[in-house]
């Protein structure tokens, strides 16, 4: 492994840090004293657990500004959106920290009077956790909240463009009072890491988030020790505008999907849909709103659209606009670039495209970058097929005031999360996950705990009647 990560600002490419890379044995020693630490932590009661939950919560909201200042440093988001996201991290450590208490078993009437039968629960055990960089906040609580609530310990490492966020987050566990031993961060490269992580004997769960393909052999190389899996992987969100859609609605939300993290996330639109007989007002209403879009560093005020990560992700957004200017499409704004190769930054400009195809690479591939292709359907059966057709199936969004058409859209529409009207569909209190090539699993609400759980039987015999 390197000796060193080097992470930088990707809105001037200036070196921030160099964080220390941990070696093998310093990975597999934190691996082991987190499966160490399990069999006090998981005897911890609840409502202790969720006491040192909550003093956490209240540690990251007294650090938020800094916290957010760290993250729009290192990962280029505009600032508000990184305060912003530091309110959603905590909002699932309060929630977790009520469901720690909420972890239930049954009894179930047995089939003879000599029998009871009791169904309780208990913590899966040692959780290795690979989170992303486009949210380095609230993908690591989303993941270490549940675990530690459900009496888990949790190792996590973070993406190598934005290590600080939640070493940050880290120090501010402990300094909360969770034993340093419970909750823990490794520094490295994700193949590396990952490998031995789902080699370990003492890892019992690996959840991550990231790409389809890294997912899939996460799940293969766990596989050997048969380790629980969470996996919330790539995405290719579909936009469906019906022919009765509030237009000014379907603009203002398809943006606000579309451009949060220039483009960056998961669950952001990628592909438009919007019926032939609309689409020219609402092609237009949407270039107006998008041409107003501030791009620039994530710290200076106003900016709504910082650089996009690095230059691997500034490559596949200009091979993909570029795939489709050639194919046809019509460039309604943008189709333009502040990069700098040497220096190591990329800024892509708020793109619409118009007369997209399926033929078309952005059409199929998921793009992380500020790019809105749109095209046109007659029939919402068409639509359906066309929002259906790729291996993907996180998030959709639809746009229609006609309930027969909206409950026509969610039932056909192969998606884990659905908007109906709505384009910032997450919230802690929500399952948040895929079908398809998406992922396996949910995250957030109540569903969002049951993956570090197991399920005990005990029938107990030999009762006096």
């Amino acid at each position: 492994m390197a000796a060193t990560i080097k992470v930088t600002n990707p809105a001037t490419g200036e070196l921030i840090q160099e964080v220390k890379a941990d070696t093998e044995e310093e990975i597999h020693l934190a691996l082991r004293r987190g499966h160490e630490s399990f069999r006090k932590w998981s005897k911890t009661n609840a409502h202790e657990r969720s006491r040192l939950l909550k003093l956490w919560s209240k540690k990251i909201q007294e650090h938020k500004d800094d916290l957010a200042k760290i993250m729009t440093m290192e990962s280029g988001k505009p600032l508000h959106e990184s305060l912003g996201e530091v309110d959603y991290a905590t909002s699932y450590i309060d929630w977790y920290a009520e469901e720690a208490k909420r972890l239930y078993g049954r009894t179930i009437p047995a089939n003879t009077e000599s029998k009871r039968i009791i169904v309780s629960r208990q913590p899966v055990g040692l959780v290795a956790a690979i989170t992303p960089w486009n949210f380095p906040a609230a993908m690591m609580t989303r993941k270490a909240a549940p675990a530690l609530a459900a009496g888990c310990t949790f190792v996590v490492k973070p993406a190598e463009d934005t290590p600080l966020t939640t070493m940050k987050l880290i120090e501010l566990a402990h300094e909360a009072g969770i034993p340093a031993d419970v909750i823990q961060c490794v520094n490295g490269y994700g193949s590396e890491v990952g490998k031995i992580f789902t080699e370990s004997k003492y890892v019992r769960k690996i959840t991550f988030t990231g790409s389809t393909p890294v997912g899939k052999l996460l799940i293969r190389d766990s596989a050997s020790t048969v380790k629980h899996v969470s996996m919330e992987l790539g995405g290719h969100a579909p936009v469906i505008v019906a022919h009765d859609a509030d237009i000014d609605l379907a603009v203002e939300q398809t943006i606000a999907s579309k451009f949060r993290n220039a483009g960056q996330t998961c669950i952001c639109a990628n592909r438009v849909l919007v019926h032939e007989s609309i689409v020219e007002e609402f092609a237009e209403k949407l270039t107006k709103e998008v041409k107003k879009l501030k791009v620039g560093n994530g710290l200076e005020k106003g900016t709504q659209i910082g650089p996009v990560i690095n230059e691997k992700g500034f490559n596949k957004i200009v091979s993909q606009v570029n795939d489709a200017i050639s194919k046809g499409a019509e460039v309604l704004c943008g189709n333009k670039y502040n990069a700098n190769r040497e220096k190591g930054y990329f800024f892509v400009y708020p793109t619409v495209l118009k007369n997209v195809n399926e033929n078309m690479k952005i059409m199929q591939e998921e793009t992380f970058g500020p790019i809105l292709p749109i095209t046109t359907f007659q029939e919402l059966e068409e639509a359906v097929n066309i929002a259906n057709s790729t291996p993907y199936g996180l998030a959709a969004y639809f746009f229609t005031n006609d309930y027969r058409t909206g409950i026509y859209l969610h039932e056909h529409l192969d998606f884990g999360i659905i908007g109906w009207n709505d384009g910032s569909p997450s919230a802690a209190h929500a399952p948040f996950g895929g079908m398809k090539e998406s992922g396996i699993g949910r995250e957030g609400g109540v569903e969002g705990i049951e993956p570090y759980l197991e399920t005990k039987y005990l029938s107990i015999g030999g009762i006096y009647k």
